[in-house]
């Protein structure tokens, strides 16, 4: 497409602008070299463990992470400040970084691969007997990490494993049911560093093995061109249609989220060219850029790549990555269903045109163009569906991707460009890095104090209170009891899912809200894959949501558009999609792989959904099939609610009250289209 030919540089130029993750301290020369080394270093490390076999478990863990902290504080300033205005002055080396700095990176490195190099009987006995030496390193470790983590993801994340911790040491001073017996300072930094249980845990595993490999999956398959084919194949489906390059956001946000797993880089690569093009077209730079961040934060939950907290349903369920890939495919549709809707609809009620044919891609020049680049993605489907292991799937997409770009004569990449793709895809590794070893120091809390479940057992005693009260209120036969009691656990995790999202990312939030809330719904019959997909869809939101947006600040940026007007504007693009999650709870057969599937509940879950949607689509913009009223409005908000309850009573309700609306909205619009003459 002549008006939407992606261009990679000038995308990773925008990613670097506005995601904080990848806001790396200016470097001199030599030092741009070094840091440039260790990260291909690094890629190469992971590369080659993928392929031939990973390393021990806490070895692997502490070599990932001691590049992962070194580099950030050789990379990241101490401030925002010192990112934009740091000057190479006396007070630093010569190689433009603060001593201080060299100081950190160095005494994280010790601290982290103390652990690794303790032989494996030592480090059983001193497990419970920590040494002089462990505490100290282990402390050390812990007040480096959290600056790491303030650097490269921000403070709200360090600031909440501060007070867990904290809470671990003050337990007999707590509360209420939140009171425990505490543990000594040595036994707190004994269990988080000597253990599995804390920094060296899961989420630091999952980061070391199956994430790394998938980003850098994605990195080299954008390079190759997968990313402008996915480009051109959306435009060929929906660019034509009414509110053409908004469509096209969300189709090519759909299909670029397969191989991204990022809302932000999935935002500026896309947006890079809808968001001028719907500026063009008429829509307000506010809602282009809604437009777009809203649609990109579908990739952390499309398959097959998603984002990292995919891989650490894998390791907390103990399921298969294909079984999580088979239960991604309906929540998926689901996130860019809600958000086509209201573009639909807002494009209709504005007027807006489709692209003309002049602004359409060649489809069939691009597939012949770019058709080798989709070779190495299906072969990495096949790979995970026959049961490998989605680090040796990734091994394979990558081996492929630079042998596809090495002999693609149409789009040949030099082996300089391969470099820089081993080196950005560790770059995308850092910050969530630290953030995983972070949230294992309150994943260790949890499990170190047992506050998961007093937690739980609070927000459903809070949850049953409510329940009690509504049901007095609420009809016979539209909800039970039990229900009721569901769906306000459900409301209440979801809204601290999207307050926590909105400081932290969406990684840390899943592993610290399935740690919390997950036995809460378990207690109440919840399947565990259900749980953890609710958690993780309402993670996601937070993408979007203000006052910490990312994604849609990354495209207010882009489209000059106001960046709280651009976060509210997302948001209510997401609410459609909000109810998705409570659908699948009482609807598990939408997840596909759940027990007790069958089709007749998938089926009418499905409609539901969609249904409910769409409704709701409507009532928040204003438009149907011609422009609503207030009452019309109303009653397609109640509709919504009414289709995705859980009885098959409150769906046929929501479809009875629906009548009136549908009767006017189809006799306006009758009335309002001219008749042809035959």
């Amino acid at each position: 497409m002549s008006t939407m030919e992606l261009d990679e540089a000038k995308a990773r130029e925008l990613e670097e602008k506005f995601d904080p993750e990848m806001r790396f301290r200016p470097l001199l020369p030599l030092a741009g070299w070094i840091v440039g080394g260790l990260l291909v270093v690094l890629s190469i490390f992971h590369y080659y463990t993928a392929g031939f076999g990973i390393l021990n478990e806490v070895v692997h863990r502490g070599i990932h992470l001691s590049f992962v902290l070194g580099l950030i504080f050789l990379v990241f300033p101490f401030t925002k400040r010192g990112y934009e205005t740091e000057q190479r002055s006396s007070a630093l080396t010569p190689l433009g970084i603060p001593l201080y700095d060299w100081i950190c990176a160095i005494a994280a490195v010790v601290a982290v691969l103390h652990v690794p190099l303790i032989p494996l009987d030592d480090l059983a006995f001193r497990v419970g007997n920590p040494t002089g030496t462990d505490v100290i390193l282990g402390a050390t470790l812990i007040l480096l990490l959290f600056e790491a983590t303030r650097r490269s993801v921000g403070w709200p994340l360090p600031i909440i494993a501060t007070l867990f911790c904290l809470y671990a040491l003050y337990g007999p001073s707590m509360p209420g049911i939140l009171v425990h017996p505490g543990a000594t300072f040595a036994q707190l930094i004994d269990h988080l560093y000597l253990t599995s249980q804390g920094i060296y845990g899961i989420a630091l595993g999952v980061v070391s093995t199956y994430v790394f490999h998938f980003v850098l999956f994605g990195v080299f398959a954008t390079r190759i061109g997968l990313g402008q084919l996915f480009l051109d194949c959306a435009a060929w489906v929906a660019g034509r249609y009414a509110g053409g390059p908004a469509k096209v956001s969300i189709f090519g946000s759909a299909l670029f989220g397969m191989i991204s797993g990022s809302s932000v880089a999935n935002t500026v690569t896309v947006g890079s060219l809808t968001i001028p093009a719907m500026i063009r077209l008429g829509y307000k730079r506010n809602f282009a850029a809604a437009v777009e961040s809203a649609a990109s934060t579908g990739g952390q939950i499309t398959p097959p790549i998603m984002g990292a907290a995919a891989f650490l349903m894998i390791e907390f369920l103990g399921l298969p990555y294909s079984t999580i890939i088979l239960a991604a495919i309906v929540p998926a549709f689901m996130h860019f269903f809600g958000v086509f809707v209201q573009v639909h609809l807002e494009a209709k009620r504005n007027g807006l045109r489709g692209l003309r044919p002049d602004e359409m891609p060649d489809v069939k020049a691009a597939l012949k163009r770019d058709w080798p680049t989709v070779i190495p993605l299906v072969v990495l489907i096949a790979i995970l569906l026959m049961g490998y292991t989605p680090y040796l799937a990734a091994f394979w997409g990558i081996t492929l991707c630079i042998a596809v770009g090495l002999l693609n004569p149409r789009r040949r990449m030099s082996v300089g460009e391969v470099l820089e793709g081993l080196r950005d895809g560790a770059k995308y590794a850092l910050a969530v890095g630290a953030a995983a070893a972070t949230v294992g120091i309150v994943v260790g809390v949890v499990t170190l104090t047992g506050v998961g479940f007093k937690l739980s057992f609070i927000v459903t005693s809070t949850a049953a209170s409510l329940a009690n009260g509504a049901a007095a209120i609420v009809p016979a036969g539209l909800m039970s009891t039990t229900s009721l009691t569901l769906l306000f656990t459900l409301i209440m995790t979801g809204v601290v899912c999207i307050l926590m999202g909105c400081g932290i990312p969406t990684t840390a939030n899943y592993i610290i809200m399935v740690t919390i809330a997950a036995p809460a719904l378990s207690l109440l019959g919840v399947e565990p894959i259900v749980a953890h997909f609710f958690v993780f869809y309402y993670g996601v939101l937070a993408d979007i949501t203000p006052p910490v947006a990312l994604a849609a600040y990354a495209a207010a940026g882009m489209a000059g558009a106001d960046p709280f007007k651009t976060g509210n504007t997302a948001f209510r693009l997401g609410l459609g999609k909000a109810l998705v999650p409570f659908v699948f709870v009482f609807s598990p057969s939408l997840l596909l792989v759940t027990k007790g599937f069958n089709w007749t509940d998938f089926t009418i879950g499905f409609v539901g959904c969609v249904a409910g949607i769409a409704c709701l689509g409507a009532a928040l913009t204003g438009w149907l099939l011609t422009r609503t009223a207030a009452w019309e409005r109303a009653v397609l908000a109640v509709a919504a609610v009414l289709f995705v309850a859980p009885e098959l009573y409150s769906t046929l309700l929501g479809a009875v009250i629906l009548i009136p609306v549908l009767i006017r909205q189809v006799t306006l619009w009758r009335a309002a289209t001219p008749v042809v003459a035959g």
